[in-house]
C-alpha cells in the first residue's frame, strides 16, 4: 500500500526565478533522500534497461553529446554528464525547449539525495495556465515511482503504479502534489491567488477522467 503522506512529505519542493537568454524563466526543483547508494542510484537514473522499471522507455545514445527519446514524452540531447554525480540535457516536447539537471549527493553509504531541477521560460499560455505544477506533479510521479522501484527490490510494476494514479488515493496524491507545489510557488514569490488557481487547474488536469470512447 502507498502511503500518500509519507511520500508527499518525503520530498522538497522550490520554485525560484530565472533570467534567461530570450526572457524570464523558472526552475522547479525537486529532491528526495533514496535508500540506496550513489552508484546505484546513478544507474537507475542513466541505465536504458531500468529506467522503463519506473520512468519510461527510453532510446537514442545516453552519453555527452547524444540524442535521447523518452516513449511517448520529451526528447533532447545530453549536454553535461558527470558520473556518479549528474547530468544535464534539453528537454525538448511539443515544439518547445526547456532544461533539465539531475544532482546526486551521497547522504551516506546507503542513501542518497536525488535532486531534479527543470527550467522553462515562462512567457506563455501553458505555464500562465498551469503554473510549475504541469511538470511538477509529473516529477511527484516519477519519484514516487522510483521510491516504489527501489523499496521493493525492483519488483515493482510500473502499469500497477501507473493504474493506482486512477484510484482515490492515487488523485488524492496528485492532488496533495499539487497542493505542495502551489505552496512552493508562493514560497518563490508568486502571488497566492494567482499560485493557487494554477495549481488547482493541474491538479484537476492530472486527475481529470479520460472521457470514453
Amino acid at each position: 500500500m502507498i502511503d500518500v503522506t509519507r511520500q508527499i512529505n518525503a520530498v522538497d519542493r522550490t520554485v525560484s526565478a530565472r533570467m534567461l537568454d530570450k526572457g524570464e524563466g523558472r526552475a522547479v526543483t525537486i529532491s528526495q533522500t533514496y535508500a540506496t547508494d550513489l552508484d546505484d542510484l546513478w544507474d537507475a537514473c542513466t541505465n536504458a534497461e531500468r529506467l522503463p522499471r519506473w520512468f519510461l522507455p527510453v532510446s537514442g545514445e545516453l552519453r555527452l553529446g547524444g540524442r535521447y527519446q523518452l516513449e511517448g514524452n520529451a526528447g533532447g540531447t545530453v549536454e553535461r554528464c558527470d558520473p556518479p554525480h549528474g547530468f544535464s540535457a534539453t528537454w525538448e516536447y511539443e515544439g518547445s525547449v526547456s532544461w533539465i539537471e539531475v544532482r546526486l549527493t551521497a547522504v551516506s553509504e546507503t542513501s542518497t539525495r536525488f535532486a531534479l531541477e527543470h527550467v522553462f521560460y515562462i512567457g506563455n499560455d501553458h505555464w500562465t495556465e498551469f503554473g510549475p505544477g504541469a511538470a511538477g506533479i509529473g516529477w511527484d510521479m516519477s519519484f514516487l515511482g522510483l521510491f516504489l522501484y527501489l523499496s521493493s527490490g525492483g519488483i515493482a510494476d510500473p502499469a500497477q503504479v501507473e493504474a493506482w494514479f486512477a484510484t482515490d488515493d492515487g488523485r488524492r496524491f496528485l492532488m496533495s502534489a499539487a497542493d505542495a507545489w502551489c505552496a512552493a510557488d508562493i514560497a518563490g514569490g508568486a502571488d497566492a491567488d494567482v499560485a493557487r488557481g494554477m495549481a488547482d487547474r493541474s491538479g484537476a488536469a492530472y486527475t481529470a477522467v479520460p472521457e470514453q470512447a
